[in-house]
């Protein structure tokens, strides 16, 4: 289908493009961009009037909860919910029950996405077997079934000289390699951030060190076998330093980190909500503000989401023994514009953060709006008042700490290869 959308504000990251202009897209594909082409009679006329029209977000981070977790959530449900936050392509991690380690899982979750809204998924295959942490998977089978890189998740590795093999033979294959960094000595039966105020509530901490130490390990390995790797959700402002001097060092690693470390602290966790219990858990204000500058620095490339759905018995109970995780899906986009709201980014360096970042990073060819590109874009409308509520959610997993924050802007339609896969409701307004 042709369709032609006029009037609307284009902004585009990767060449810094903003003016108010058409976008036509032909097929699945953008045509041209701020320009109408000689010739061109679209079949479909939207008037973009007062709304943005920006590429579609990349979530490097998004657990679908398929397959083995039905009752948290489903591929249908948070797709969805993606959708209705404006992410056009999302990232599974492979501890799914069972692992992502062979082609027949990936065939499953693959299944799954095209029975769903559109919203485009992709896997991480597992580093090891099962994520056990000793023997490596098959890599070349998950490739060739459609892994676009490898992970062992949050999973521990039985030693570094696996992680130095792993490294090593995802290199033959070019293979990007998701690592978490985390020491698992260190962090150990942790739930919340180490210092004043894990002492005070009398809970157990994870110190800076369990994040900088493992880290140390990886950069180290990085560095002797050349291999390409992104470390995933940073929570340390050391972390973010040493990042940055590896990338000034020449090594080929990336960093992410998720949306909700840039605004939460260990100060939310004192009333036990257990909607704060993460991992790696919300630290202190300095490594918060540490975070914040490596993300406007471009030292941490990717902000996700670290989408984690859980049924409501999972945050019942002593904050201790809950599961950790947010779903965040729906919230990615309006905390990600906050930042241009603090100062902290302008407009196009924080789009950039959920979209030619994510992209460059996995080598993917969304997250652009240039002639050629698969036509995956989000309109917004930056007047609309939106406020967080439970009645709106899509996410089948309402285990957020944003309920009740108020935002501004909206997403009025989200579009996957050509053609809408999420539309605001008139009603679904503050």
């Amino acid at each position: 289908m042709s369709v032609l959308i006029e009037n609307a504000r284009i902004l585009d990251p990767v060449d810094g493009f903003d003016a108010v202009g058409a976008l036509c897209v032909q097929g699945s594909e953008i045509l041209a961009r701020g320009q109408i082409p000689d010739g061109f009679e679209p079949r479909r006329r939207i008037d973009g009037s007062g709304l943005w029209l920006i590429p579609g977000l990349i979530d490097l981070a998004a657990r679908l909860r398929e397959p083995g977790q039905e009752h948290k959530a489903t591929v249908a449900s948070e797709t969805l919910a993606a959708a209705r936050g404006g992410i056009t392509s999302v990232v599974v991690p492979p501890d799914t029950e069972p692992p992502i380690d062979s082609p027949a899982e990936i065939e499953l979750i693959n299944r799954r996405a095209r029975q769903a809204c559109g919203v485009r998924v992709y896997v991480l295959g597992a580093l090891t077997h099962q994520l056990e942490g000793q023997q490596l998977a098959e890599m070349a089978a998950l490739m060739q079934a459609g892994a676009r890189g490898v992970s062992n998740a949050s999973k521990p590795l039985a030693s570094l000289l696996v992680l130095r093999r792993a490294l090593e033979y995802a290199t033959t294959f070019g293979l990007t390699i998701v690592l978490s960094a985390q020491d698992p000595a260190l962090t150990g039966s942790g739930c919340m951030h180490e210092g004043a105020v894990s002492t005070r509530l009398g809970l157990a901490g994870i110190p800076e060190a369990a994040e900088t130490a493992a880290l140390g390990a990886i950069l180290a390995l990085v560095e002797q076998t050349g291999a390409r790797v992104h470390v995933a959700r940073l929570s340390t402002r050391r972390g973010a330093e040493m990042i940055a001097k590896a990338r000034a060092d020449g090594l080929p690693v990336s960093a992410d980190v998720a949306a909700h470390q840039l605004f939460l602290t260990e100060v939310d966790v004192a009333e036990y909500d257990p909607n704060c219990h993460v991992i790696p858990p919300l630290r202190g204000q300095r490594d918060r503000d540490g975070l914040r500058a490596a993300v406007a620095r471009g030292d941490i490339s990717a902000i996700c989401s670290d989408h984690q759905p859980h049924e409501p018995d999972s945050k019942l109970g002593p904050f201790a023994s809950t599961e950790p995780g947010i779903s965040a899906l729906e919230t990615l986009l309006p905390l990600t514009l906050r930042l241009v709201e603090d100062g902290l980014l302008s407009l196009h360096e924080a789009l950039a953060r959920v979209t030619t970042g994510p992209a460059d990073i996995l080598g993917f060819a969304q997250g652009r709006l240039t002639a050629g590109a698969r036509a995956d874009f989000v309109l917004w409308d930056p007047a609309a008042m939106h406020e967080v509520r439970r009645k709106d959610w899509l996410s089948a997993g309402h285990n957020t700490p944003f309920f009740n924050w108020s935002f501004v802007g909206q997403v009025r339609e989200t579009w996957v290869a050509g053609r809408p896969v999420w539309t605001r409701p008139v009603e679904d307004t503050a």
